[in-house]
């Protein structure tokens, strides 16, 4: 099951990417980032009153959780605002396959911080996200 939220996360934010782009024409990057924000902010907090499962979900919230989720948060929020300045500036086409290192950074610091083991299927994987991303910045 977690693959098809997946594919389904693969495919809204490749909608992201195409309607930011004209969506940021003529303005702010940073302000139609907070736009974004304000969005996201307002669907997430629906669904979380909406299942009604609020008051025991922030009951069993600890120290731990609440401070990764910040840094989550503000890394998520940097990413964004990024993300909307290089697609300012450059073409959807290359913009999106390089914020896609991402991926290979993820695998990468799982390795370092979480002590995943990764496959040697893994490894070539994330190796050949680094050739083509190489391939469209060059």
């Amino acid at each position: 099951m977690w693959w098809i939220y997946a594919l389904l996360s693969a495919f809204f934010a490749s909608l992201t990417a195409i309607l930011a782009k004209i969506g940021i024409k003529d303005m702010d990057a940073d302000f139609a980032t907070a736009i974004r924000t304000l969005v996201i902010l307002i669907i997430t907090w629906s669904i979380v009153l909406f299942k009604g499962n609020f008051t025991s979900l922030a009951s069993t919230l600890s120290k731990q959780n609440v401070l990764f989720l910040v840094l989550s948060g503000a890394a998520t929020g940097l990413s964004w605002l990024f993300y909307f300045r290089a697609l300012q500036h450059g073409n959807v086409s290359q913009v999106a396959p390089v914020d896609k290192l991402s991926v290979a950074l993820t695998i990468i610091l799982s390795v370092i911080f979480l002590h995943e083991s990764i496959t040697l299927k893994t490894a070539i994987g994330a190796g050949l996200i680094l050739v083509g991303i190489f391939l469209v910045i060059r």
